[in-house]
């Protein structure tokens, strides 16, 4: 009997323990962020948990790449803003970024136009935490050897990952708080090198297999609720505010008067990719896949899944 006690205890502590530390990471996250003024006549498109590559039978974003390609295209002639809201690298699988740019040049070089005009916002996952450190970034992704001309050209001269942004409308001071999520995953987020491990030794190996890594959220449903519930807890203590995450992969857009959880899902979906369009003063969950014509013809098309919904009905006072 004692024991059952003792064991009910120690499981209420770990439960706060953990709903304490997602807490102040979560502060601290949005504290730090980055804020972007906005309108209504602002377009952004938010992709995350990417994921990309080095084009090997582990890399999950090669299935969707041209799906991706595709579909950032469109954003950058639309004239919006890319926001990649963390895990955009695999930088757990593979030990550098080099390898990952010359399987997906064309995508990095595509991303360099936006961040040459200012329209690039980049966060940083668990996937990608070494981008916390800004010698790693300059050291790795301000520029690119170009073998055509036998040097070294700009890439991303200058960038900066934040763990946070925050877009701040110009009018109406609404707030909506972008992250990636894995601040509630106290695993991931505080031993992200021990998992960083145990991909690179055994997960990517038996991947190729077709066995899935039981330590990702987006594999292990209950603590994919746990991480979920943490960030709601969060927004609730934080008068509702608008925050949108990846990292367990799984598309939520809810309805205005309830908890405003929104999440992205990801772009290595099974022949799709999700992610959240701000747009008019609105927001919507949509989705690119491959798609046939009346004739047999394979197009990439767009669906809106959820929306568009004006953010002001989100607003809380």
């Amino acid at each position: 009997m004692l024991f059952i006690i003792e064991e009910h205890f120690l499981l209420k502590f770990v439960y706060f323990y953990y709903m304490l530390s997602s807490k102040k990471r979560l502060d601290r996250a949005f504290k730090n962020a980055k804020i972007i003024p906005f309108d209504d006549s602002s377009k952004f498109i938010l992709f995350s948990d990417c994921h990309r590559g080095d084009n090997s039978f582990a890399d999950d974003f090669a299935n969707n790449r041209n799906i991706y390609f595709h579909a950032l295209q469109h954003y950058y002639s639309q004239g919006f803003q890319y926001c990649e809201i963390g895990d955009g690298d695999e930088l757990w699988e593979n030990l550098s970024f080099q390898p990952i740019f010359e399987a997906h040049k064309n995508v990095y070089l595509l991303m360099k136009l936006f961040h040459e005009q200012e329209r690039l916002h980049l966060i940083w996952g668990n996937h990608d935490m070494v981008y916390r450190n800004q010698e790693y970034i300059d050291k790795n992704l301000s520029t690119y050897f170009d073998p055509k001309l036998g040097e070294d050209v700009d890439l991303f001269c200058n960038v900066k990952y934040y763990e946070g942004i925050i877009l701040k409308h110009k009018d109406t001071q609404q707030e909506l708080f972008l992250t990636h999520g894995h601040q509630a995953d106290s695993w991931n987020y505080t031993f992200w090198k021990i998992s960083r491990f145990m991909v690179r030794a055994l997960w990517k190996p038996l991947n190729v297999m077709g066995i899935a890594d039981p330590t990702s959220p987006a594999k292990n449903y209950k603590e994919l609720i746990k991480i979920e519930r943490r960030t709601k807890n969060w927004i609730t203590d934080n008068n509702n505010l608008i925050t949108i995450v990846g990292h367990t992969h799984r598309p939520r857009f809810p309805n205005p008067g309830e908890i405003a959880y929104f999440n992205d899902g990801s772009c290595v979906h099974p022949r799709s990719i999700t992610g959240i369009e701000i747009e008019n003063g609105e927001i919507s969950l949509i989705k690119w896949y491959i798609d046939t014509t009346k004739t047999g013809m394979l197009q990439i098309v767009r669906v809106l899944l959820e929306g568009p919904r004006k953010l002001m009905d989100y607003k809380t006072e």
